[in-house]
């Protein structure tokens, strides 16, 4: 007999109670819809999610060459990742333009946090909120494409703590700096050596050879792109600034670590310089070299400053970096010391 059938009066009074709690939070307005998902056809065939709960698990499961694949939603919270994909497998994150991860308070807190987690492929999410956007610790080997980054508290992107050999391309970050204007960068690669102790056991936070290119950048009140003392060997180019939000600093760049690459960018409504480069502690700020590059600057501004000490650090200036003052080019204002032809 089935046992409905033999169910008390009250037994049965209360299995139709929670059928119909069930039925009528299924129809509730404040209940949180199901999300369908449908494949983006920019990302590769793989395991797609719809919840912030399905992200988190994809994200602390996932093996060598796999493939997680956002459905169009907002995610909201903090989302970690300490796995490793390989050379020869990856592991990628891909998302179409209407997938988010929200990070909430601009107050604390990084919405996606690399976390010695290398061999990563993260195309095409939209990150906002946090007290940083997207931040890498100890994180190498990873290609960044495609994000879109804004609404932080402090700096859109940071890479830290030896993180090197990462890839940032044509992303766009803005509106940074909600928390705190002077940390609002932009990019912001290595540390300051004051924070060396606390990042690094006091020795130069070595975030090498990490490349930004073709990159936009704007509305951000310090730096569109800062790299700190202890890094190397890295590479600027291609990117498009904007300064018309920059109100804590007076460049639109600013290199502090050695051999890097600046070439190729664009700068427009500079607070007072394009770049800037300094000589921060001995043996950095040194070596870096400037070419191609575009500023808008302001009347007592130059495409790239050498301050101090970078004059004779064997940085080198280009004669064909270009800074303009109200849209007319003026050669004297390439820089402050002595430009070099290429070749």
């Amino acid at each position: 007999m089935m046992a409905w059938r033999t169910a008390t009066g009250r037994t049965a009074a209360v299995l139709l109670t929670a059928v119909l709690l069930i039925s009528l939070s299924a129809c509730s307005p404040d209940a949180e819809p199901a999300i369908e998902f449908v494949q983006p056809p920019s990302c590769p065939a793989g395991q797609g999610v719809t919840s912030a709960g399905e992200l988190s698990a994809a994200l602390s499961s996932a093996e060598p060459g796999a493939v997680i694949v956002l459905a169009d939603a907002t995610y909201s919270g903090e989302f970690t990742i300490t796995r490793s994909g390989t050379a020869d497998a990856p592991i990628t994150l891909c998302a179409g333009p209407g997938a988010v991860l929200d990070g909430g308070s601009t107050d604390h807190g990084y919405t996606l946090h690399l976390d010695g987690a290398s061999f990563w492929v993260i195309d095409g999410l939209t990150v906002s909120g946090g007290q940083k956007g997207v931040m890498l610790d100890r994180s190498s080997n990873n290609q960044l494409t495609g994000l879109s980054i804004s609404g932080t508290g402090d700096e859109g992107l940071h890479l830290r703590a030896g993180s090197s050999d990462n890839l940032v391309e044509g992303s766009t970050i803005s509106g940074t700096g909600l928390r705190s204007p002077e940390f609002g960068e932009g990019i912001y690669v290595g540390t300051a050596e004051s924070n060396w102790c606390d990042i690094s056991d006091c020795a130069p936070d070595a975030s090498d050879r990490n490349r930004l290119l073709g990159n936009s950048i704007s509305a951000t009140p310090a730096e569109s792109i800062d790299v700190k003392e202890g890094t190397t060997g890295g590479e600027i180019r291609d990117n498009r600034v904007d300064g018309a939000g920059t109100t804590a600093v007076d460049s639109l760049l600013d290199v502090k670590g050695s051999e890097w690459l600046v070439t190729g960018n664009t700068g427009t409504a500079a607070p007072i310089d394009g770049a800037q480069v300094h000589v921060i502690l001995a043996g950095w700020g040194a070596g870096n070299r400037f070419s191609a590059n575009t500023f808008a600057v302001a009347s007592d501004g130059y495409a790239v400053l050498l301050e101090g000490a970078a004059r004779s650090a064997g940085n080198v200036v280009e004669c064909d970096n270009v800074a303009t003052v109200s849209g007319a080019p003026v050669p004297a204002f390439t820089t402050n010391g002595t430009c070099r032809t290429a070749g």
